[in-house]
């Protein structure tokens, strides 16, 4: 099986294009290639509830990033690029 090319990676900027969590941006922080999700830091926080442990002696409800897919978001750098680009006009000789 071939491995999968995506347009992000671990540690880029994004920006989420579609969906509820429209226009939030943060870090990416994992991307899972199975699933064809990423991992955004601060977007889509959801609540995980944990057993009792020896760290946790009560339990605990612990905040974490929930995955987005990966067609849902874009490079910041990108965008950037492509809104600052300007025309240069050629100059002609003068004969």
């Amino acid at each position: 099986m071939a491995r999968q090319n995506f347009h992000v990676k671990k540690g880029d900027q994004v920006t989420v294009i579609s969906g509820n969590h429209k226009g939030s941006a943060g870090k990416v922080l994992a991307v899972l290639p199975k699933k064809s999700q990423v991992l955004v830091e601060g977007v889509r926080l959801i609540k995980k509830h944990t057993r009792k442990s020896q760290d946790n002696p009560q339990g605990a409800i612990l905040e974490r990033e929930g995955p987005i897919h990966i067609s849902n978001v874009k490079k910041v750098e990108e965008a950037e690029a492509t809104s600052k680009t300007t025309k240069t006009k050629s100059k002609k000789k003068a004969s």
